[in-house]
């Protein structure tokens, strides 16, 4: 399964990096509505992909990761005047805003202490099987609780360096680090997950 989805988990991030991204990016801060429509349709899947693994699953659905995905694209067309930098740090800075969305999304669910119920649907169910859901389920039910044993800011570099794909230099941009601070504290996160994952194995 994941060699399938790389591949097109690559492509998303190598568009963002190109330079007809940046040239979109450009475009919409100084008001171009049909960049700013364009680009958010170029972002879109990268913003998903980070609240499903912020997030994970309420249920057998996103519903709750998705939803956060669009307050997060609905902040980032708002924020966009006041982005001044180079074009090439547009992404640290959406993802510095999708990063307090998800906290927001936390502090929340906190106060409401409540759990969503999916809708219930309207045509047959066409995915994967019973077998196939129940593995996927185990194995991102295992990460999801390896990763919230580890200390936030860890976890958020893990989740943006693995998941998301952001450089070290981005990542720094995003939680206001410097690339080498981010590097080490990467090390780290990846040595203690490595470390409870042996130790899962004598359970």
């Amino acid at each position: 399964m994941a060699e399938s989805v790389r591949p097109a988990v690559d492509a998303v991030f190598t568009r963002l990096k190109s330079a007809a991204f940046l040239e979109l990016v450009d475009r919409a801060r100084r008001g171009d509505r049909t960049s700013s429509a364009m680009m958010i349709t170029w972002i879109q899947p990268a913003i998903v992909r980070y609240c499903r693994a912020r997030i994970g699953r309420s249920g057998s659905v996103f519903a709750s990761a998705d939803d956060v995905a669009q307050e997060i694209i609905a902040g980032v067309l708002k924020a966009l005047p006041s982005f001044t930098d180079d074009s090439r740090a547009f992404m640290p800075f959406v993802y510095g805003i999708a990063s307090n969305k998800v906290a927001d999304h936390y502090r929340r669910v906190a106060r409401e202490r409540c759990e969503t119920v999916p809708e219930v649907p309207d045509a047959p169910d066409v995915g994967p099987g019973p077998e196939q859901v129940a593995v996927r389920h185990e194995l991102t039910g295992r990460m999801a609780a390896l990763l919230a044993t580890m200390a936030p800011r860890q976890r958020e570099i893990l989740v943006l360096r693995l998941v998301v794909g952001l450089t070290a230099t981005e990542i720094a941009k995003t939680m206001s680090m410097s690339p080498t601070a981010v590097r080490v504290a990467q090390h780290r996160a990846l040595m203690a997950l490595r470390g409870r994952l042996k130790a899962e194995d004598w359970l």
